[in-house]
């Protein structure tokens, strides 16, 4: 028997088990256990294809078990954070008992990237669109920043349907949207070949020491950002 060939599956099943975890947390309104649930699924989530490239072990079925861990993990967790924001939100726009479900636009999302990512040839170098893991992770951060901010300015921002609706049209779109952005995997070890990545991992750090909680969506701001600035311009700082 080959154990090594379940090895990468194996750990994208604990993706998916983390998932179903945070779930639960959220559903107990315990962000912090959630977060930290969705932050180890996404590890999971990374080395699962780094084993399945170093065993030689990649196939169809892993694939397809990455896009269906991500889909709980990556997928229904954020949009279930959303229905939690919504359904305590101020009734600016409206009060129906079916605005909160509104929040799972950020699933439905989700799966659709999931779905495209399979069949998608472009995206083995880099990303088009944003990544679902983070995606989740922006949504997770936000009821935290909103728990431990003590900005009036957060709160009712945080708070407000206007905001939450936009948070969610924004992140449907922007988890489809025809945008490069660039990925984080070194395979150079080289500063030339991985100065982009290198910069962004440090401003990274940087941002949740200083910011907390607060500088997790900041971290993928700052990454959508970049990888904009990437695509204009070129290393040597001539416009493509």
């Amino acid at each position: 028997m080959n154990i090594k060939k379940h090895v990468p599956n194996s750990i994208t099943l604990l993706n998916l088990f983390c998932g179903c975890i945070a779930l639960v947390f959220v559903s107990n309104q315990d962000f912090e256990i959630a977060f930290l649930f969705v932050a180890l699924g996404i590890f999971f989530d990374f080395f699962d294809g780094f084993f399945a490239r170093m065993f030689k072990v990649t196939g169809e079925l892993g694939l397809q078990l990455d896009s269906l861990a991500d889909m709980v993990t990556s997928g229904v967790v954020p949009g279930y954070v959303m229905y939690y924001l919504l359904l305590n939100s101020q009734h600016e726009i409206c009060d129906c008992m079916f605005f909160p479900f509104l929040g799972f636009i950020i699933t439905m999302g989700s799966c659709y990237r999931l779905a495209f990512f399979n069949i998608d040839t472009r995206q083995s170098e880099s990303f088009i669109g944003l990544p679902t893991p983070a995606n989740s992770l922006f949504m997770l951060s936000l009821p935290l920043v909103l728990k431990y901010s003590d900005s009036l300015f957060i709160l009712e921002l945080l708070t407000n349907q206007w905001v939450l609706l936009l948070i969610t049209a924004f992140s449907a779109f922007i988890l489809n949207a025809e945008i490069p952005l660039f990925s984080l995997k070194i395979k150079k070890f080289t500063l030339k070949d991985n100065w982009l990545q290198i910069a962004f991992i440090t401003l990274s750090v940087l941002l949740v020491l200083f910011f907390q909680y607060a500088g997790v969506p900041l971290v993928i701001i700052s990454y959508v950002l970049l990888s904009v600035l990437n695509n204009r311009f070129s290393l040597d700082g001539k416009t493509k």
